[in-house]
């Protein structure tokens, strides 16, 4: 038959695959009783065209991938010939056999039988008359009257590219659109095969990523859109600046799952998206200067912290795909806040060179504006602390106010979360440039106490009229008087009340401070002699600096 015409890819306008086993399933072949007598595992194999034979050599006029429809006329006598016959329609690449089981024969020859099941060619029989023209004419239908749809496919997926790339969009942003037009998980990595961005479709982001080094290396690299690998994947680089920087790859349905199998194959129409994926990312890699490591280390650490991951499952194939160990490890997080006007990218890059000489695994990444976030996975062999006080060194010789903290350790990449938010609570409690007493330049929950509480409470009008109240009349006094009791009253609480400490701590003489202690206690009306007395002044002094700092 003459190829004008003929769809190459055996593709409808849905974009779909028309298999062997659809073209089984219309009416007017259904309406047979057709019988898969050999070749069932190949029933997902593509048709593109539907031809009607009653030559005894029909490969000549095949390209492949035809339907060949026959009534059994013109097979051969003997099993020599038959055996030709069919070597030579699989040797050209025909989808499947279809004999009609009504005029020469009431059942298949054995030697048809034998053949193809030796050529793991599809062979299907027919109990009842079939008007070929007509399947041909229905299958043609499919194949080319909808080839209009598929054109607006293409030109739709190539318009919403267009569309990305002129809006500068994001590496998040071109996959995601990738995902939702294949109905198919995307995933963008490096070279090194860390997993940077997976948006799943039909599957969990677990499903998609677990193991996911070990499969991506399986995986050949190609230098176009090709399918390849044990999994099948569909895969295509992406470039910088005229090098291999990565590739997006597109995951066929988990097995087991609706959808596996004949619908895993991949479409023309998912082809050009993964095509135009590529050509997009490697633009946007241009465009945005932060690298993209940096960006899902960011996207990681702020969803941990956040809890949008949709299971611990999915949390933890995660950050494995990004190379972080999930056995064998404790997590600590630790936070540099570095307040309003902080170079947060200057500080991730700080604090990823310092991790990186340290020999500690990491993920690094702004978690806030002012605040950069790095979970630490350490071996049991590495002391976490230590690498904490090198990392806080390094935040306060850029930023000497900013305020570094630790969660607690946590040995479940489930609870790191936990370690997290702890970290922040401490940072944003913690009093900057106040000294530790062991020597430290972090914070840790440890060193919080009542100052924790009464920062969790800040807002609370009862705990700012409390410290009003108690310290109000002190605080008035020393702003008319141009005098500093606030200090004293401080040192005198710190020291637990004794007279000797206040005065080396602020550099006075004994009676200056038993003059001043007088003071106080006539301006605030209270006995500092009494513990509960200073017990309710120091809570209030507390928060009045934790209201202060706020």
């Amino acid at each position: 038959m003459a190829d004008d015409g003929r769809p190459g890819d055996g593709t409808s306008g849905s974009g779909r695959v028309l298999t062997v086993a659809g073209v089984l399933a219309l009416p007017v072949l259904a309406a047979g009783l057709p019988q898969v007598v050999t070749g069932a595992v190949r029933l997902d194999s593509p048709v593109r065209w539907v031809h009607i034979t009653e030559l005894t050599d029909p490969a000549s006029f095949l390209k492949g991938g035809e339907l060949v429809l026959t009534t059994g006329m013109p097979l051969p006598e003997d099993t020599a010939g038959i055996r030709r016959y069919v070597d030579e329609l699989a040797d050209v690449g025909a989808a499947a056999l279809v004999i009609e089981l009504v005029r020469r024969y009431h059942r298949p020859p054995e030697a048809l039988v034998a053949a193809c099941r030796a050529r793991d060619l599809p062979l299907v029989t027919l109990a009842r008359d079939v008007n070929f023209l007509e399947v041909t004419q229905v299958v043609h239908a499919l194949l080319l009257g909808n080839q209009a749809d598929a054109i607006r496919r293409t030109q739709r997926i190539h318009e919403a590219f267009t569309a990305l790339t002129l809006r500068g969009a994001g590496p998040g942003d071109v996959v995601r659109a990738a995902a939702e037009m294949s109905g198919r998980t995307v995933v963008l990595e490096n070279l090194v095969h860390q997993a940077l961005i997976c948006e799943p479709s039909g599957s969990t982001v677990e499903e998609a990523l677990t193991g996911w080094e070990r499969r991506s290396r399986s995986t050949p690299p190609a230098d176009h859109p090709r399918t390849g690998g044990p999994e099948g994947w569909l895969v295509a680089p992406v470039a910088y600046q005229g090098e291999r920087w990565g590739r997006v790859a597109m995951l066929p349905p988990p097995s087991g799952t609706a959808g596996a199998g004949a619908a895993s194959a991949f479409s023309p129409a998912d082809v050009t998206v993964l095509e135009r994926t590529a050509m997009a990312l490697t633009i946007a890699r241009l465009i945005h200067a932060t690298p993209w490591e940096r960006t899902a280390h960011r996207g990681a650490l702020r969803d941990l912290a956040e809890q949008r991951h949709h299971s611990p499952e999915d949390a933890r194939a995660r950050f494995a795909a990004l190379g972080l160990p999930t056995e064998g490890a404790v997590y600590v997080a630790v936070l540099a806040d570095g307040g309003t006007g902080c170079d947060e990218a200057g500080l991730e890059s700080r604090l990823s060179r310092e991790v990186t000489t340290l020999g500690v695994p990491a993920l690094v990444g702004a978690t806030a504006p002012g605040r950069v976030g790095v979970l630490l996975a350490p071996r049991p062999s590495q002391r976490w602390r230590s690498t904490a006080e090198r990392l806080s060194r390094v935040v306060l010789a850029a930023h000497p106010e900013a305020v570094v903290s630790a969660g607690p350790e946590v040995t479940r990449l489930a609870d790191a979360a936990r370690s997290l938010r702890a970290a922040a609570r401490v940072a944003e409690a913690a009093l900057p440039g106040r000294p530790l007493p062991d020597g430290r330049s972090f914070h840790e929950q440890s060193d919080i106490g009542l100052r924790h509480l009464l920062f969790a409470l800040r807002a609370d009008t009862r705990v700012q009229d409390f410290a009003e109240r108690r310290l109000g009349p002190l605080v008035d006094h020393d702003t008319r008087h141009g005098t500093d009791l606030l200090t004293t009253l401080r040192h005198y609480l710190e020291a637990a009340g004794s007279k000797t400490t206040t005065a080396r701590r602020g550099n006075l003489s004994r009676e200056t401070v038993y003059q001043r202690l007088r003071t106080i206690e006539r301006v605030l009306d209270c006995d500092l002699a009494s513990g509960e007395e200073r017990t309710e002044l120091h809570t209030a002094l507390t928060a009045l600096d934790v209201l202060r700092l706020g």
